[in-house]
């Protein structure tokens, strides 16, 4: 009986993962390369951005900032490792074009800001401006659903709910 009073209990965490661009979702099998299209790094979507504006797509922390503030990994408050690659080899810019607002350690909350990007140039100089939003501890994180959705918005659009367990 005490067992089932003090006893360690599964809990579940459940986290809802807003856009983190405004654009077009795309899935990642649309995905020009086969590490994000092949989830190598682990599952999730992409988005096509129609402005140059990255911000936290939940409340959690900045766990990895690339030097060439391309990619950025943020840790929710329920776990849900996120990482956020804006274009695709956009590391071949060397930071050109990118800004970053944040730095590793900082505490973010839904809708802040993180990069903002010349959208013109990555078009210019990258293979492509898809951006993939990967969940990278999918050991521990489940995608229980994905919303049905074609544009979304920067901090408002749910694009997908998790479980960690």
């Amino acid at each position: 009986m005490l067992k089932r009073l003090f006893g360690k209990k599964e809990v579940e965490l459940e986290e809802v993962v807003v856009a983190p661009l405004t654009g077009t979702v795309k899935q990642l099998s649309d995905v020009p390369d086969p590490v994000f299209s092949q989830k190598m790094m682990g599952d999730g979507i992409a988005i096509e951005p129609s402005e140059g504006n990255v911000v936290s797509p939940v409340d959690g922390e900045i766990i990895q900032f690339f030097p060439t503030r391309h990619a950025i990994g943020i840790r929710s408050k329920a776990g849900v490792e996120i990482l956020i690659h804006v274009g695709l080899d956009t590391v071949n810019m060397k930071g050109e074009g990118f800004t970053g607002h944040v730095k590793e350690g900082d505490k973010v909350k839904v809708g802040d800001k993180l990069i903002t990007f010349d959208l013109d140039l990555i078009q210019e100089k990258a293979t492509s401006t898809i951006t993939p939003i990967i969940i990278t501890n999918g050991d521990s994180v489940e995608i229980v659903e994905r919303m049905a959705i074609d544009r979304c918005e920067k901090g408002k659009t749910a694009l997908l709910k998790t479980k960690r367990s």
